[in-house]
């Protein structure tokens, strides 16, 4: 399943509705789904708030590739940001010494087994990978 969602945090009411869609349709276990509403919820919150200049939409894909869930967002017309590289956040430091930001990209990767990055002529395209076991589905 493939679909545009407008740049707006506005948009993830609709966003929900289609990974909801996805996951009733891929029969997947309901704690599953919610950490795949997560990952998308924070990934595309990522790029509204940080690519900006951007076209009007981003693009979401959702597949069931047997046992795994791959989980495509991408951005047109926006300079590159490997979210990847990211530095892991310590979790352990109080709050008062934590730098802003950066936590919901370390929740994704705690998430998904694989998180992939890829930029070619302004389009910025991650990548999620999350390996299903046999009572995820």
């Amino acid at each position: 399943m493939e679909k545009n969602f407008k740049r707006e945090i506005s948009a993830l009411d609709e966003i929900f509705s289609f990974v909801d869609d996805f996951v009733t349709e891929s029969r997947i276990d309901d704690a599953v789904a919610f950490s795949i509403r997560l990952a998308v919820e924070e990934l595309f919150t990522n790029f509204v708030r940080h690519n900006t200049g951007g076209l009007d939409h981003i693009a979401i894909s959702l597949k069931r590739d047997s046992n795994q869930l791959l989980i495509q967002l991408k951005d047109f017309q926006v300079e590159p940001f490997d979210m990847t590289k990211v530095k892991s956040v310590d979790v352990d430091l109080p709050l008062e010494k934590r730098k802003a930001g950066e936590l919901g990209i370390h929740l994704v990767k705690s998430i998904v087994d694989k998180l992939s990055y890829e930029y070619s002529k302004r389009t910025l395209c991650v990548t999620a990978i999350k390996n299903l076991e046999e009572q995820d589905v």
